[in-house]
């Protein structure tokens, strides 16, 4: 409850908005916020009368959205209630939501820096302790969680997301196999010896939002088989679990075994499929996927009758394209300085040298299948290079193999579409952790080794967030926004906030907090994630 108070020092009274609330059962005042004097209120109602002395940016979009999820999903409650009775003021569901916070919203930044450049302070409540807002007091924080608790987490912020979607249980599982690398110094896992840890994962059909995680590394003999990865992350959810494969994980798996899936399989196993005419797809969900057409139809795998999707992008055809000529343009132009190198007599290798010389040059599928070379002569000195670009073979890759892949379920009932948004949940989520983590994370001081514990506290965090930011950008794409988390969260930190700071008149500074100019794409975010709550008035 908010109330103002007036407070009389040296014959002048002072007015604060004081917030109240049940404390232990008792009502004590827990933030104040000064006003003024009455002229300075005055003032202040009828607007400035002078020229601002200062104004600083801050961001606002981004935090305030986030913040308002955190709020929608109940979290500093949930978390404060798995972790159980706490003595700190700051508590353990304020110290997470703020890492969660600052993740989403400025991943890698100090957090010092960032909470002074961003407009939290004025609406993140309970308002936490300034002590508590450093990367190193959150850190002392957290290591209180306990993997017990992590679990505990993990599984109420679920319970959350799914009462926010209210579609059962249905969920994904995948596996993101370059999470991030953990670099420090020595660590009993091999993760953090600068090792790449991997990240199961299992995410909602709906909007790929994780739900619960094990993180692992990927260096050394402890690389858990994908399938059982898999069992381990289906016994840890309630619901269906359907798995998430891609080409190179499908030798691995029993598709046999009882288990719903969607994966991929390798084109080049079906070419009954990939040598079908464009005439025998069909376009897909114009609206949501622009340029893909598929062929739904039936394919013997593993010696079984299943259902296979023959799909093609025009955005993946341009793209595998385009990477053919630069590996073609590169290839001739290296292999034009070998000739050039054999015919002034600079290089003179004997045959055995220079074909592995030429193989190092042209490796790679694509142009080897394109990419023929002819070597002359037989001493060294007399030998010379040819090449030919064979132009039918790269016409064959472009009209069989570029832009399509063959994917395989046995949920025969899904549309097309749904096979295919599961299937690209793992991009998606490739994506998120890129910007989340990047391709490396540091310890936050000198002489920081990344135990098991650390690991796994700064793992949830990461996958919190990516909970956090997925739910928002399921929210924007159902508004017709299609956006990758991070043009959902660039869209949101356009909306800024100026503070104008005007001279004083005898009290303290006033202040007036404005925001930036909106586009029709930030307005409509604006109102989809109830900004206006959390606005200047």
């Amino acid at each position: 409850m908010s109330s103002v108070v007036g407070k009389r020092v040296n014959g002048r009274t002072y007015y604060y908005l004081a917030e109240s609330a049940r404390v232990g059962g008792e009502p004590r005042v827990v933030s104040q916020r000064y006003l003024g004097t009455a002229e300075e209120i005055g003032r202040a109602v009828s607007g400035p009368t002078s020229a601002p002395e200062g104004a600083r940016h801050r961001t606002f979009g981004d935090v305030a959205a986030v913040w308002a999820t955190l709020e929608m999903l109940e979290f500093v409650k949930r978390v404060d209630e798995a972790v159980g009775p706490q003595r700190a003021r700051t508590t353990l569901g304020t110290h997470l939501a703020l890492a969660v916070l600052h993740c989403s919203t400025a991943p890698g930044t100090d957090s010092d820096a960032w909470w002074a450049d961003c407009a939290a302070d004025d609406f993140v409540r309970p308002r936490p302790a300034r002590s508590a807002l450093s990367a190193a007091a959150r850190w002392r924080a957290l290591q209180r969680l306990t993997p017990e608790r992590v679990t505990r987490i993990e599984t109420t912020i679920a319970e959350a997301v799914h009462g926010v979607l209210g579609d059962g249980h249905a969920a994904l599982a995948v596996d993101v196999p370059q999470f991030t690398t953990f670099i420090s110094a020595d660590c009993s896992m091999p993760a953090c010896r600068g090792g790449l840890a991997g990240l199961g994962l299992v995410v909602t059909r709906d909007g790929a939002i994780p739900l619960a995680s094990h993180v692992y590394p990927r260096d050394g003999v402890e690389v858990p088989p994908f399938a059982e990865l898999a069992g381990e992350l289906r016994a840890r959810h309630p619901g269906e679990v359907t798995l998430v494969f891609n080409a190179g994980q499908a030798p691995q798996l029993d598709l046999g075994g009882g288990r719903h899936f969607v994966g991929a399989l390798p084109l080049a196993e079906h070419p009954e499929l990939h040598a079908k005419p464009a005439s025998a797809r069909k376009r897909v969900d114009a609206d949501r996927f622009a340029g893909l057409t598929a062929l739904d139809t039936r394919a013997t795998v593993d010696g079984v009758r299943r259902r296979v999707i023959l799909t093609h992008s025009e955005t993946l055809h341009a793209a595998q394209a385009r990477a053919l000529t630069e590996e073609l343009s590169t290839a001739t132009r290296e292999l034009a300085g070998l000739a050039a190198a054999l015919t002034a007599g600079t290089l003179r290798g004997d045959r055995a040298q220079i074909n592995a010389e030429i193989a190092r040059l042209t490796r790679g599928r694509r142009v080897e299948r394109v990419l023929s070379t002819t070597l002359s002569g037989a001493r060294p000195g007399d030998i010379r290079l040819t090449w030919r670009v064979d132009e039918a073979a790269v016409a064959r890759l472009d009209e069989e193999f570029f832009g399509k892949q063959v994917l395989v379920t046995d949920h025969d009932d899904w549309p097309v579409s749904e096979v295919v948004t599961a299937y690209r949940a793992r991009n998606h989520l490739d994506s998120t952790f890129r910007w989340l983590t990047g391709q490396a994370v540091t310890g936050p001081a000198p002489r920081w080794e990344w135990t098991r514990h650390r690991i796994a506290v700064h793992t949830l965090v990461s996958v919190l967030s990516a909970t956090v930011t997925h739910l928002m950008r399921r929210e924007a794409d159902r508004a017709g926004m299609n956006l990758s988390v991070r043009e959902l969260m660039d869209q949101l930190a356009g909306i800024g906030e100026t503070v104008l700071r005007y001279p004083s008149t005898g009290g303290r500074p006033r202040t007036q907090r404005i925001l930036t100019h909106r586009d029709h794409a930030q307005q409509q975010l604006f109102a989809l994630f109830g900004l206006s709550a959390f606005a200047p008035v």
